[in-house]
């Protein structure tokens, strides 16, 4: 290698004086005797700097050549190393964001009661899963049944009122025709006529109120979902829109996951949007098999504390595996890279230049090849640098070669 050649020239001539009988610390120890003569100096000082010398030669001549390797060589008898290997292949790889996102409830309904009264029964026990139209909560209705029974006794009353004033009415019309009595008798018959029919609307209207009150002493659940905790029990009084709330219901299936990506992102998935429905995954904090579901909702500004654009995924949710408030991995799928070049991951090694790996070679020796890697998915890295298609590649035992090393291919170590 060019600058070392001094070094080797250095070295060769060290070597034929030895040959010859004259060493390099020989002439050293002959240069110092001369010059320390004078001095006085002692054989037994002479020799200590003698061997102080050698050492500082011999160790500078080897660390200089070991700085004149990039990479070291094995030596010829260096012992075969067993590997395992594996091919770089050329495939289809996704193209994907991941990201950490939480459950949240497809909707969200607090019950408030919408008459006061008294709880008189709860149906529900909590965390019960509720189909809609199902009875949760009696208030005590009496009170309402006993207004309800009032209104229709003043509708009966004021029936028989109208009834009457309308043949009041037509009596004086006929005595009005016949001259008998005034325009103004006549005026106000009809009036008292008019007003007993709308007392008989009012009634009927206040009747339609007090069977709603009656109705609303029910309360069903307006959907399918999950209730939460027992907020209220037989005995309690509840106030008309006011608190205790009744019940909380959460509809869990289908569900919505929130998570965030960086706002780099957004313009792609925009992109991809336009194209068809994203495909979404999410893997719940067991562990277990990803749900899947799809991207319905991008946020409409992006969060300038963080950076990230706010994101919602819709999942089924059939079989209740997510939940909302939980954690989970999503894995955003963008599109497909075609014809990438991967290989298994754990072949990929990481070192002071970076990513690299060990290539075997035809004559079993191995070569290393620092590397470019795109991304990892499913256990492969896309190498976009550094290694191509059909190349073996070592994925176990990388820590006992060094470029050049014999290797055996194993497949068990």
């Amino acid at each position: 290698m060019k600058g070392c050649e001094p070094l080797q020239a250095f070295l060769q001539y060290s070597w034929q004086n030895e040959q010859d009988g004259k060493s390099i610390g020989e002439a050293a120890e002959f240069s110092r005797e001369t010059s320390e003569e004078g001095a006085g100096s002692t054989s037994k000082t002479k020799m200590g700097r003698f061997s102080k010398l050698t050492i500082i030669v011999f160790s500078l001549a080897l660390w200089t050549v070991g700085g004149c390797t990039e990479h070291a060589a094995a030596p010829p008898d260096a012992p075969v190393v067993p590997v395992m290997v594996a091919k770089a292949a050329e495939r289809a790889m996704p193209v994907e964001l991941h990201a950490i996102g939480s459950g949240q409830a497809y909707s969200t309904v607090s019950i408030e009661s919408q008459v006061a009264g008294i709880v008189s029964a709860v149906h529900y026990t909590q965390g019960q899963f509720v189909t809609k139209g199902d009875l949760l909560v009696s208030l005590d209705d009496r009170p309402f049944q006993a207004a309800l029974a009032l209104a229709q006794a003043n509708l009966a009353k004021d029936k028989a009122n109208e009834a009457l004033a309308d043949v009041e009415a037509e009596r004086y019309q006929k005595l009005y025709e016949s001259g008998v009595v005034p325009k103004e008798q006549l005026d106000e018959e009809m009036a008292t006529a008019a007003a007993d029919k709308a007392s008989v609307q009012a009634d009927e209207a206040s009747i339609e109120t007090a069977r709603l009150n009656v109705s609303f002493c029910s309360i069903y659940a307006p959907i399918s979902g999950r209730v939460g905790n027992q907020l209220i029990y037989p005995g309690t009084v509840v106030k008309a829109d006011d608190v205790p709330i009744l019940v909380v219901i959460n509809q869990i299936s289908p569900i919505y996951i929130n998570f965030s990506v960086p706002q780099q992102y957004l313009g792609e998935i925009k992109n991809y949007m336009a194209r068809g429905r994203l495909p979404i995954q999410a893997t719940p904090s067991d562990n277990s098999a990803p749900e899947s579901g799809y991207l319905t909702f991008v946020n409409n500004t992006v969060d300038a504390t963080t950076g990230t654009i706010q994101l919602n995924g819709t999942f089924a949710n059939s079989d209740l595996r997510l939940w909302p408030g939980e954690f989970v991995n999503v894995i955003l799928r963008l599109s497909e890279q075609q014809n990438a070049t991967v290989v298994p991951s754990q072949a990929v090694m990481t070192g002071q230049d970076g990513d690299y790996l060990f290539v075997v070679r035809p004559d079993m020796t191995v070569d290393l090849r620092v590397l470019k890697v795109g991304r990892t998915v499913d256990g492969l890295s896309v190498i976009e640098e550094g290694v191509k298609p059909g190349e073996t590649v070592v994925t176990d035992g990388q820590v006992r070669l060094i470029a050049g090393t014999k290797v055996r291919i194993r497949t068990s170590l």
